[in-house]
């Protein structure tokens, strides 16, 4: 399995003769032949900059940098895929910041392209070639023609067309899991947050956040668009927005509406769940599925990622645990990083929280962040970090009753809420 480099203008090579290397955190690691699978349809080959690749030398055993003007390559995987291992590199200049996007190790290995990952979920529905443009363009021009008063869709005619996000683009195709935004503020500081960030923050936004407070009838009007098959689930909390939990007066008397006039498909929130209250609210109102975000069941390491305003961990399990108790199909959007998730004390506080608050789903999604960056703002690990395949491995073991997957989905049985 040979390292993987890019030259200046960004073309790629195998290395004749270096074997490639990942990264666990700040460690540079060997790849096993079973933490590789080959490359995805739809991952995409990106050249870091101002890295260097690191290699080994098959003969001496030791580890040696690719000289000259040369990058490391990382993979971006597809959705459903987790990393395992990131590219293995050191920084040429550590003030530089790397986009935010999820690096994984990449490699060549029987003249083909192999990634350190692993498939978590069926991909199917979220593949790109599932949306085809003309049918798309179509859909966003009979939608916001019929409702030309509504500020929403014409929001999220951009996030599908601009920024070919599958989530809105479902809103227009009226299929699967649709979007609709509703918030422009947050009570989080996500370092690293894709939609808002502070001039000086050195990651810029790839894209923009909400500008309005959208009415009760606009979203009512995209959730019945949305709600008129069994499996389809219309989705409050986009990465085009904030918390949508701080909209929550918004929220409950849309769901309210739109309960009184159909029963079908399924209503969710994507949420960080802070605001208990205002979470137990929304469940009493008849949300049927609810995903929070989180890097961490240990308070130190989440608060420096969140940054959470006027809320704590403790906030997020009750609100987790009052939805579990009523029915609510529970989930977590688990930011994960290798050499940091799979330390022990992070696996077993993971483990601890899902059996506390009786999570149905655990929905891996890789962190896109600068490594460095995130290493510096973190707690210095306590204990070894096992590897990101084993780590799966013993979150599935000790958690039988809980999926391990990256998507939502509907669950077996429908919340009855009279």
């Amino acid at each position: 399995m040979h390292l993987v480099y890019a030259d200046a203008s960004g073309q790629v090579y195998d290395h004749p003769e270096l074997l490639g290397l990942g990264r666990n955190a700040e460690f540079l690691s060997e790849i096993f032949e079973e933490e590789l699978i080959p490359l995805p349809e739809g991952a995409t080959l990106v050249s870091l900059p101002h890295t260097r690749p690191v290699g080994i030398d098959p003969e001496s055993g030791d580890m040696v940098p690719v000289p000259g003007e040369v990058n490391a390559v990382g993979a971006l995987l597809p959705q459903g895929y987790t990393r395992l291992l990131l590219p293995g590199y050191v920084k040429t200049d550590r003030e530089q910041k790397l986009p935010l996007f999820g690096y994984t190790a990449v490699v060549w290995k029987d003249n083909s392209f192999y990634v350190a990952a692993r498939l978590s979920d069926d991909p199917e529905r979220w593949n790109p070639r599932n949306c085809d443009p003309a049918e798309l363009e179509v859909s966003v021009k009979r939608l916001t023609e019929k409702y030309p008063e509504n500020r929403l869709y014409e929001h999220l005619s951009h996030c599908a067309l601009g920024y070919e996000c599958l989530t809105a683009s479902n809103t227009f195709l009226q299929r699967w899991e649709g979007a609709v935004p509703v918030s422009f503020s947050c009570n989080a500081g996500c370092f690293g947050c894709i939609s808002e960030q502070p001039d000086d923050s050195g990651f810029p936004a790839p894209q923009t956040r909400l500008k309005f407070k959208p009415s009760v009838d606009e979203v009512v009007e995209i959730m019945l668009e949305h709600l008129k098959t069994e499996d389809s689930i219309i989705s409050f909390g986009q990465g085009c927005e904030g918390e949508p939990s701080t909209q929550a007066p918004t929220i409950i008397e849309a769901i309210k509406k739109v309960r009184s006039i159909t029963q079908t498909g399924y209503i969710n929130i994507n949420t960080n769940a802070g605001l208990t209250d205002h979470i137990r609210g929304i469940v009493d109102a008849g949300l049927d599925l609810i995903r929070v975000s989180t890097i961490s069941a240990l308070d130190d390491h989440y608060n420096a990622y969140y940054k959470p305003r006027g809320y704590t961990l403790k906030n997020v399990e009750r609100s987790l645990r009052y939805a579990a108790d009523k029915g609510v199909f529970s989930s977590i959007n688990y930011l994960i990083f290798p050499g940091v998730t799979d330390r022990e004390e992070e696996l077993e506080a993971m483990i601890d929280f899902a059996k506390r608050t009786d999570l149905k789903l655990i929905q891996l999604r890789n962190l896109n962040i600068d490594p460095e960056s995130y290493l510096e703002l973190i707690p210095k690990a306590q204990s070894e970090a096992i590897g990101m395949k084993q780590a799966i491995e013993i979150l599935e073991r000790e958690l039988p009753n809980t999926i391990i997957g990256s998507f939502t989905r509907v669950p077996p049985q429908k919340r009855l809420v009279t």
